[in-house]
Parts: structure tokens; C-alpha cells; sequence
């Protein structure tokens, strides 16, 4: 699958931005046990910001992970099929994954719009509302099924590699 078009563009900022998350909660947790050590004192609430910017990050690598077909893949029973019959199996496994990642964008949808209008907010010293990143994770399962449903007509055409 070509790596040019919008959704790829997409997934490879959401990934950008995952990573600076991920970045961003470990300097936190460097500086956090730092100030332990310097100070008895961690950085206030480091613990919620932390899950909250892990949990993110980890969503927005899901769509680069399956534009690029990088997640784990099981082919000891099938890697003497033909490539054509490999194609249709992969086909169906990515219309399952696409199921999935719909159906957890729209439950998580669901669950950030009623998070913001409740002001769910995490359990505490900061008690951050998180709402927001419950709907950004909706975005990103939703990116994720898109990608996965472009898969599936190029695998049945056994065009596997991308082209």
C-alpha cells in the first residue's frame, strides 16, 4: 500500500506523536525519580500523566503498525499455501481486525463524548480530566480500520507487497 496517500500521512503523524508522548513520559519519569532521589519529592501526579501519555501513545502506533503490516503475524500452518491463498487468508484476517478496531472506535467514541460531558477525570493527586484522550483513541482504532479495510482488496489481488 502506498505510503503517500491521506490515511498514510495520517497514521505516520499519529505515530509521530505517539513517539514524542512516549518521549515526553520518559523525561517525566527520569525527572520525576530524579527529584525522588534530590529532593523525597516526585513530581506531583507523574504517575497519571504517565499512564494517560502511555496509553495514548500506544493507540496512535496502531494504524503506522498496520499500513506497514507490521503486527505480529502467525503463518506456521500456512506458509506452504500458495501466495494467492495466503492473500485470501490474510484478506479475512484484516476484515476481523478492521471489525474489531470499529467496533472499539465506536464504543470508545461513545465513551469520550459521555468522559468530556461527565468530566471523568483520573483517580488522583491531579485528577485530570481525560475524556479527551478516550475520544483521540477512538480516532485512532477508527484510523486503524480504515487501513486495514484498504488492505484487503490488494491482498486479494495477492498484490501483499504494497504495490
Amino acid at each position: 500500500m502506498s505510503e503517500a496517500g491521506l490515511f498514510a500521512r495520517l497514521a505516520r503523524m499519529l505515530a509521530v506523536a505517539g513517539g514524542l508522548l512516549l518521549l515526553a513520559a520518559s523525561a517525566l519519569t527520569v525527572v520525576s525519580g530524579l527529584s525522588r532521589w534530590l529532593t523525597s519529592q516526585p513530581v506531583r501526579g507523574d504517575f497519571e500523566m504517565v499512564s494517560v501519555a502511555c496509553g495514548v501513545a500506544v493507540m496512535a502506533f496502531l494504524a503506522l503498525g498496520t499500513l506497514r503490516r507490521s503486527n505480529i503475524f502467525v503463518d506456521s500452518f500456512t506458509s506452504w499455501l500458495p501466495a494467492r491463498a495466503n492473500g485470501v487468508i490474510d484478506a479475512f484476517w484484516h476484515l476481523v481486525w478492521a471489525a474489531v478496531m470499529a467496533l472499539l472506535a465506536w464504543r470508545m467514541g461513545v465513551g469520550g463524548i459521555e468522559g468530556m460531558r461527565n468530566g471523568v477525570r483520573t483517580i488522583g493527586l491531579l485528577a485530570m480530566p481525560y475524556g479527551w484522550a478516550i475520544a483521540l483513541g477512538s480516532a485512532c482504532f477508527a484510523l486503524t480500520a480504515v487501513i486495514a479495510l484498504l488492505w484487503v482488496p490488494r491482498l486479494l489481488r495477492g498484490r501483499a507487497d504494497g504495490a
